[in-house]
Formats: C-alpha cells, sequence, structure tokens
C-alpha cells in the first residue's frame, strides 16, 4: 500500500512538470509542428530567400509588437499602431520629397511617433478615457490626418532619395537583413528594461493591480503615458523600414497592424487582464505567425482569408489562458 502510494505521488509529480514544460513551450511546440507541416506542403519553404523574406516580415510587424507588448501589460491597449505608421510614414516621404537629410528625417520621425503615443497615455492617464475608446479615436483621427497630409495619394521621395534610404529597409548585413538586426536589438533592449529596471517592474505592477502600485507610491499617470510613447516610438521604428524598403510613404501603410501586434502579444503569453508577458513571447508569436502567413501564401490562401486563421488564432489563444488560469 505504501509502495503505491509512493508510485501514485511519483506519476502526478512527473505529470505536473510534463504540464509545466508544456505550457512553457507551448507556442515553440506550435512554431516547430507549424514548420514541419509548411516543409511538408511546400519545398520552397525551407529556401534561403523565403527564410530571409518570413525574417524580415517578422521584423516589420514584429517591432509594433514589441511595443504593444508594453501597452498590453499595464492593463491597456492600443488601436492606433497602424495609423501612426501611416501618419510617420507620410510625414517622413514628404519631408525627404522637400530635400530634407534622412539624417534629420529619422529622428523627426522617431519624434512624431512618440509624441503620438505620449498623447494616447496622457487620454489614458489624465483623462481617465478606457485605451480602447482613447486608442480608437485615435486610430480613426490618425487614418485622417495621413490622408489630408498625403492629399489620398502616396509620397515619392524621388529616385535621388531612394539609394540615400533604401539600406534601413531592403539592405543587409552578410545575409541577415538590417530590420531583422534592428528588431532583435529592441528585443534585447526591451526584454532589459521590463526584467531588470525600476520602469519595467512598475509596467507589471500597475498591470497586477492599479490600487496597490499607486499606494506603492508608483507614478501611474507617467508610467503609462511613458509605456503608450514607446508603442509610438516602435510603430515610428517599422514605418522608417517600410518607407525605406517601398521608397514611398503611403497613406494606408499600417491598416490591420494593430491585429497582428495584438496577435503576436497574446499568443506569447501576454495577458490581456494585465501584469503577466514578455517581449521573447511576442517574438516567438510574430515568428508563428510569419511562418503561418507564409505557408497560406505558398499554398495559394486569400489573403483576404487569412484574416480569418488570425482571428481565430487571437481567440484560442485567450480561451487557453482562461483555461490555465482556472
Amino acid at each position: 500500500m505504501e509502495e503505491t502510494s509512493v508510485t501514485i505521488e511519483k506519476r502526478e509529480t512527473l505529470a505536473n512538470r510534463l504540464k509545466n514544460i508544456v505550457q512553457k513551450m507551448g507556442v515553440s511546440l506550435a512554431l516547430i509542428i507549424l514548420v514541419i507541416i509548411a516543409a511538408i506542403l511546400s519545398p520552397a519553404f525551407l529556401s534561403p530567400m523565403n527564410l530571409m523574406n518570413i525574417a524580415r516580415q517578422t521584423a516589420i510587424t514584429g517591432i509594433v509588437g514589441v511595443g504593444m507588448t508594453f501597452v498590453i501589460i499595464t492593463g491597456g491597449i492600443d488601436l492606433s499602431v497602424g495609423s501612426i505608421i501611416g501618419v510617420v510614414a507620410v510625414i517622413e516621404a514628404k519631408a525627404l520629397a522637400s530635400g530634407m537629410s534622412f539624417s534629420v528625417v529619422l529622428p523627426l520621425a522617431l519624434l512624431v511617433g512618440s509624441l503620438l503615443g505620449a498623447i494616447n497615455g496622457v487620454g489614458v492617464a489624465y483623462g481617465k478615457m478606457q485605451p480602447f475608446i482613447m486608442t480608437l479615436a485615435s486610430m480613426v483621427a490618425l487614418r485622417g490626418a495621413a490622408m489630408t497630409i498625403a492629399e489620398g495619394q502616396p509620397i515619392s521621395p524621388g529616385w535621388e532619395v531612394a539609394d540615400e534610404i533604401y539600406w534601413l529597409g531592403g539592405g543587409n548585413v552578410g545575409i541577415i537583413p538590417i530590420p531583422v538586426i534592428l528588431f532583435a536589438l529592441i528585443i534585447i533592449i526591451c526584454y532589459f528594461i521590463l526584467r531588470f529596471t525600476f520602469f519595467g517592474r512598475y509596467v507589471y505592477a500597475i498591470g497586477g493591480n492599479v490600487e496597490a502600485a499607486r499606494l506603492s507610491g508608483i507614478n501611474i499617470e507617467r508610467t503609462q503615458i511613458l509605456t503608450y510613447a514607446i508603442s509610438g516610438l516602435l510603430s515610428a521604428v517599422s514605418a522608417l523600414i517600410l518607407v525605406s524598403r517601398l521608397t514611398v510613404g503611403e497613406p494606408t501603410a499600417g491598416t490591420g497592424v494593430e491585429l497582428d501586434a495584438i496577435a503576436m502579444a497574446v499568443i506569447g503569453g501576454t495577458s490581456l487582464m494585465g501584469g503577466e508577458g514578455g517581449v521573447i513571447g511576442t517574438l516567438m508569436g510574430a515568428i508563428l505567425l510569419a511562418v503561418l502567413a507564409n505557408i497560406l501564401n505558398l499554398v495559394g490562401v486569400s489573403p483576404f482569408s487569412q484574416q480569418i486563421f488570425k482571428g481565430v488564432i487571437i481567440v484560442l489563444a485567450v480561451l487557453i489562458e482562461r483555461f490555465e488560469k482556472r
């Protein structure tokens, strides 16, 4: 009888360990399975050119996803990231077309993105508006601003400027695309900020319990404004990459990116309730979505139908999170 009890206890311990491993590596396992399926469905998937395209696409949208992760951890949401990309893209293209140097336009674009994000933060922190409502209003207004600035037409900075800016979005260091290198640097910096700085601890504390964080002496308003500013800043980085790669400023640039950014964060384990998550999980979510989109493209699935898969994945990720908490 005693041996049976010990055996049962060992089995339960082993089962709990396996369960914890599966929970921690869930996205990684899903990604491995997806890659295997992709390699079987299309031999072109593992070609170096296709893998570099996946990496580049992961970087462009993943950078926005990292900024979204900061906001969601605080318990907020940012629906305006795509519109910020549109505004920054047309401002950048128009400035370049006017003869302004890229060395001046680059910090200007980053400043514009940060300010637009900070405005969202001010509305949430001091206006006490729901993040969904505040950023939804910004999404509509900023998309209108982008269309107004561009007069509804793409803005070309001119072929003279194309060679000067193309390196950022289309260049490589060896075989590695520059956007991928930027994405890796952003992941490292943001991981350090969230895990090893007071600001990172404040972000998690606010998402866990706002009132407890306030009673602990954390400046809630300043932290919220900074997180939305980071989201806007990283959206501007994505806009810079897009304009550099396409050498044109589209007022519709970034449309739908907010869905991808939210999906990356949620799939990677960032809780929509706040207080949980991280940029490494967002990185895995970004790769998974990029691989999925690439597979669907290779097998001829319509881009419109691909949105259905993304929506289903978000719902499943949230349901799994709720089930684990129960």
